[in-house]
């Protein structure tokens, strides 16, 4: 909505037009005046609407969400202001397969977050046998039975470290009173050859790069538990761990090449030299007479998780490339005859990559959020858009309960949330068409958001294996950023590569459910072997790389 033309009207010529307003004596050039005020009005109340939303994202974006109980009655059932019905499972020719029912009150979880004894998987046995007693004894009770074996009880015992710690070997030196030789004790073998070992190094490279503590942070940490590890120090062994895993990487980003889905996100990431060269590039331009430099001064982390098969890679890029660039990096390493894959991401156009070599997906999960961030002023359209795709997640869910395959799911999405999404689109146009919302408002933004990437959102009615969101990628970025709110930046390029090569393993670890620390040990202890084979020590498969054959 454009601002209107501005109405100058002094004091005295106002209070004479409301006189003759009072009188019914308005003259053709009075109306004139009065529609003016009338349309400046209207408009004032529109943009202090959008003022209210923008304050209300910038709130959000500083100080977060708080989470708001479901709404109930009316946020749920309204309709739109000109009567049209919102598209539920209710309406004609919508049909849902999920039976109504009240509400159940949830039961508690069992254990009420408490850990059983089979988690603790890396816990160290310590066999406690009696004292006295034996199998096959008389029963010191009563005096008439035999004791025989049963399974073990357990009992936890958690105890604390710091995340290094040091042993102190002290040799023993003895000289010859004649020749003056000296001998000196050496070292057990269990003391290992190095100062640092594999199992050091590992955690270092966790807490950095999983935890996100800066090094700095680590060194005031192990300097307070007495066993000080200088910053500087910590990165080299941390650096140690990535030349044993850069192999891994490569190969990780060859298979992941091959992948069936692709999830697609980037974040702002920082690194100091890259900055150092921007300030270089724009105080050349200034020298040139230029505004700014030509070059592309942003960086970015970006987030590709793979499907590959039931295994899902996480790979990690940072530097000056937006995501689809480093997704059009990785697909040059695809094999010719593959079909092409799933892309997800959201519609920025930092994500596009080419196009014509993949099948591009959008985020249903963002155009829910641009109703959810207006319900405020707009309840009951929102409500409308909400509820519909409500619909849709509950559809898959259910498919996700039947454990249906890519085509059995996508005929499931095709009977009953198409026609959801077919009654979508129709209350949709209309807004548009019939002029019931004002384009430029944050409503018709949302609408034009959903009308123009309708193709894209809608993929799950049209391909098989299609996920509704991009929530996958949005979650494994969040290891990033977590890195960046305690580090805030790398120190270069190659420090950035590093990171990628750590995060990148380590966080495909925990999707394969491996013991990261276990294997970035194993890793280096068999540093040789992973450069000659990287196929064969995969976070999945390196257990039986550790057999002997």
């Amino acid at each position: 909505m454009k601002r209107p033309e501005d109405v100058e009207l002094s004091r005295e010529e106002g209070e004479a037009l409301l006189a003759r307003l009072e009188t019914n004596t308005l003259t053709a050039e009075d109306r004139q005046v009065l529609g003016k005020v009338l349309t400046f009005y209207f408009w004032l109340l529109f943009a202090l609407r959008e003022a209210k939303l923008s304050l209300k994202r910038l709130k959000v974006l500083v100080f977060g969400e708080k989470p708001k109980p479901p709404a109930a009655g009316g946020a749920s059932s309204g309709g739109s202001e000109d009567g049209s019905a919102p598209p539920t499972a209710t309406s004609p020719g919508v049909p849902s397969p999920l039976p109504a029912s009240s509400p159940e009150k949830k039961l508690p979880p069992p254990g009420h977050g408490r850990h059983g004894t089979d988690v603790y998987r890396a816990a160290q046995t310590v066999e406690c046998r009696h004292a006295e007693l034996a199998v096959g004894e008389r029963c010191p009770a009563c005096g008439r039975g035999t004791l025989y074996q049963l399974p073990p009880g357990v009992e936890m015992r958690l105890d604390g470290n710091a995340l290094l710690s040091a042993v102190r070997y002290e040799l023993e030196k003895l000289r010859c009173s004649a020749c003056g030789q000296l001998f000196t004790a050496s070292v057990p073998t269990a003391g290992g050859t190095e100062k640092y070992t594999a199992r050091a190094r590992a955690v270092l490279a966790l807490a950095r790069y999983y935890l996100g503590l800066p090094w700095h942070r680590l060194e005031g940490f192990q300097a307070l538990v007495g066993v000080p590890v200088p910053d500087a120090t910590q990165w080299e062994q941390g650096e140690i761990v990535g030349d044993c895993t850069h192999p891994i990487f490569k190969w990780l980003e060859k298979e992941a090449a091959q992948g069936e889905v692709i999830f697609q996100d980037d974040t702002p990431g920082r690194v100091l030299a890259l900055i150092a060269e921007n300030r270089k590039a724009q105080a050349q331009a200034q020298a040139q007479g230029k505004a700014k430099t030509s070059e592309r001064t942003g960086m970015y982390t970006t987030a590709l998780i793979v499907q590959v098969g039931e295994r899902r890679i996480c790979l990690y890029y940072t530097g000056r490339r937006h995501a689809g660039e480093n997704l059009d990096a990785l697909l040059t390493k695809r094999d010719p005859g593959r079909d092409k894959p799933l892309v997800m991401s959201d519609a920025l156009s930092s994500n596009n990559a080419e196009e014509t070599t993949l099948i591009r997906c959008h985020c249903l999960a963002h155009g829910r959020r641009k109703f959810t961030e207006v319900a405020e002023a707009f309840p009951s359209e929102s409500a409308i858009v909400v509820n519909a795709l409500k619909l849709v997640y509950e559809h898959d869910e259910e498919a996700r309960s039947k454990q249906l395959n890519a085509a059995e799911r996508l005929v499931y999405h095709q009977t009953y949330s198409e026609p959801v999404f077919t009654a979508l689109k129709t209350w949709l146009e209309e807004q548009t068409r019939q002029r019931l919302v004002e384009p430029n408002s944050s409503l018709g933004k949302a609408i034009a958001y959903l009308v123009d990437h309708w193709e894209t959102l809608t993929r799950v009615v049209t391909v098989p294996g299609v996920p509704l969101d991009n929530n996958v990628a949005e979650r494994a970025l969040k290891l990033a950023i977590r890195q960046r709110k305690n580090s805030l930046f790398y120190a270069s390029e190659h420090s950035a590569y590093i990171a990628s090569i750590l995060t990148s393993v380590i966080a495909t670890c925990v999707q394969a459910g491996v013991n990261a620390l276990e294997y970035l040990v194993a890793v280096q202890d068999h540093r040789p072997e992973v450069f000659a084979n990287p196929g064969a020590w995969l976070p999945w498969n390196y257990q039986a790389a550790l057999v002997p054959s």
